[in-house]
């Protein structure tokens, strides 16, 4: 069964098989907002599968799943793939990045993505939402403070 060489939350990122993958703003483990529930426009959880040489050519089934501070199931994805390669090649790492669009985290605290491979969990992503106080704003810009995108996300799908 594949491991997970790294696994981490970005801004934004492009994983193409077989190619190198790009990173903006990696690392992330920490997010906040004046009110809750927060919307997030957009996450990237980037993973990077070990593959051996004798799995390529396998099926896997991964899950992953967004939970809040009390442990309920905020937002998941499935998906089955097949490990890529040459057969009898040497072992690789299979990147891949999923987007998260348009969360809706309900209360500050500890969430966590969990990364589940054939039914096993096989890492865990720590991520703190925080309550921050809304920024001051001044100057001619301050009136559009509160205008609302005229098409409002759909929110918790992955």
């Amino acid at each position: 069964m594949p491991s997970i060489e790294y696994a981490f939350l970005a801004d934004a990122a492009d994983a193409r098989p077989g190619q190198k993958f790009s990173v903006l703003g990696g690392g992330v483990s920490r997010l906040g907002g004046p009110t809750f529930p927060l919307r997030h426009p957009h996450l990237a959880l980037v993973v990077g599968l070990a593959v051996a040489s004798d799995e390529v050519g396998s099926e896997m089934e991964l899950r992953f799943t967004v939970l809040t501070p009390s442990g309920t199931d905020m937002a998941n994805a499935q998906a089955t793939i097949v490990a890529g390669g040459r057969e009898g090649d040497r072992d690789s790492v299979l990147t891949f990045a999923l987007d998260l669009w348009n969360l809706s985290f309900p209360e500050p605290g500890d969430y966590v993505i969990r990364i589940v491979i054939d039914g096993e969990e096989r890492k865990r992503l720590a991520l703190v939402l925080e309550r921050r106080a809304a920024p001051v704003r001044r100057g001619p810009r301050a009136r559009r403070a509160n205008i609302t995108p005229p098409f409002p996300p759909t929110t918790g799908q992955a």
